[in-house]
């Protein structure tokens, strides 16, 4: 077995819809066969993945019956078992039926809004008969393109009532899941509610139960919105919010592609994996690493399947770059916390009279510090040289 190969220690997840996805887009059918969840289990657990995550849909068709899906559902359940994949994370699909044309949780007709709950319960029975502890709740259609539709506030509002209300539910059935509120700006609504990690972080703020609801980040909606997916990724971090992470790539100000992780902006991958696998000695992320992603509309099944072991062989080989580039010794240096024994208790900690009063005595050289070069251009030099792999081995 080669160095990056995956294994399933590894928690790489795939959505049923991610390899499942048949190539089909606005232009064009689907170029590829539609495949069954099953053997999708099946042939990701051969290629050393971890689990699998769905949408409701994703596993029983809309509009099954209860015998139908029970059926499905053990069948599912079987394979599950054979194979040791697991289903970390669950979703519901609120996006593609007709009548979720003007959103779910967030649309006027208040039918819309009573099915969109209806629904996500079921689906959460479903989840937590699978064995998922997070949930995930991505928008999709929980926006507008006529602004003066309804006041923004009242959107706001609706999507509040709604992840209360289905806190409540999972704290009644003691299902001991987590949600994960999954921001994106555009697409394909003109404009989302709640477009970026940071709308979501202060949206939790104000819940009910905002202890049980975190964030599910991905790569190609901050990207969308022109910010750094590392930065995003870190505040959720910070603030104990990093429930599930989306991974893929994207070229900015591009509609959603879901591209091979890694395939764009290996800059961006590289810092991301550092700050996920914590090699710069701050606390990594412990949960499974998810592929959000689809192949090319170019690829046949064989295609799909060399996609997903690129999405994980690319995360482990940046994974080694990083714990190489934070032990190369110049990096090292470069980056080390400058310290000062007088400074350092006055900006910690926060504020007390004593600190104020010291502070505003200070004698600072204002020109020294300035004058002073930080070497920033040889570390992004350093970082460049190990992720080309010419340095570090």
């Amino acid at each position: 077995m080669h160095a990056f190969d995956p294994v399933r220690e590894d928690k790489f997840t795939f959505g049923l819809w991610t390899v499942g996805n048949p190539g089909r887009d606005p232009f064009g059918p689907s170029v590829r066969p539609t495949m069954d969840p099953n053997h999708i289990v099946r042939r990701l657990a051969e290629l050393g993945a971890y689990g699998v995550n769905l949408h409701d849909n994703d596993l029983v068709p809309f509009g099954a019956s209860a015998s139908e899906q029970s059926a499905i559902v053990k069948a599912f359940k079987q394979t599950l078992a054979d194979t040791g994949m697991v289903v970390p994370m669950a979703t519901t699909n609120l996006f593609s039926h007709p009548i979720f044309k003007d959103g779910a949780f967030t649309a006027n007709d208040p039918k819309v809004r009573a099915f969109a709950l209806q629904k996500t319960m079921r689906a959460i029975d479903l989840g937590a008969e699978l064995g998922a502890k997070i949930y995930v709740f991505w928008g999709g259609r929980e926006g507008v393109e006529a602004d003066a539709c309804r006041d923004p506030r009242t959107a706001w509002h609706r999507m509040r009532d709604a992840i209360d209300f289905l806190c409540g539910y999972v704290r009644d059935n003691n299902y001991g899941m987590k949600f994960a509120l999954e921001a994106k700006p555009n697409e394909p609504r003109g404009d989302l509610y709640l477009p970026t990690t940071g709308h979501m972080l202060h949206f939790i703020s104000t819940l009910e139960h905002g202890d049980m609801v975190g964030v599910n980040p991905e790569v190609a909606h901050e990207v969308m919105a022109g910010l750094s997916f590392a930065h995003n990724v870190a505040q959720a971090m910070a603030c104990d919010k990093l429930f599930h992470i989306d991974l893929n790539g994207q070229k900015i100000g591009r509609y959603d592609q879901d591209l091979r992780f890694g395939s764009e902006d290996q800059k961006g991958a590289f810092l991301l994996v550092r700050l996920l696998e914590g090699t710069a000695g701050g606390p990594g992320y412990e949960g499974p690493r998810h592929f959000d992603a689809h192949a090319y509309r170019t690829e046949d099944e064989e295609g799909v399947w060399a996609f997903a072991t690129g999405c994980m062989r690319t995360y482990k080989i940046l994974k080694a770059r990083a714990q190489a580039f934070d032990a190369d010794p110049e990096v090292t240096a470069l980056i080390a916390e400058q310290t000062d024994r007088e400074l350092t208790p006055l900006l910690t900690r926060g504020y007390t009279i004593q600190k104020a009063a010291k502070l505003k005595e200070l004698e600072i050289d204002v020109d020294a510090v300035a004058s002073r070069g930080l070497g920033y251009e040889r570390l992004d030099q350093l970082m460049v040289e190990h992720l080309l792999g010419v340095r570090g081995g």
